[in-house]
């Protein structure tokens, strides 16, 4: 079942929304917003970023990393 959830916008962000759903091709601005939503999951924040750059100079310094001279020497 759905509900219905309203948003206030200012009317240049309610422009830009319509005219951006309409240029990726959705039919409405609400399959755009839902697409938006659900692709946000996916998405990787900047902490989860800072943290795997901590651990790879962790493991770099620790002399846990290969030095590679092509992605087929890494596979």
């Amino acid at each position: 079942m759905r509900s219905i959830l309203s948003l206030s916008l200012d009317s240049t962000t309610i422009q830009m929304v319509k005219k951006q759903s309409k240029r990726y091709g959705f039919n409405s601005v609400s399959q755009y917003l839902r697409r938006l939503i659900t692709d946000n999951d996916d998405l990787i924040n900047v902490d989860e970023i800072l943290k795997a750059g901590e651990e790879a100079k962790k493991e770099y310094r620790e002399g846990k990393t290969i030095k590679a001279n092509s992605i087929a020497d890494l596979l």
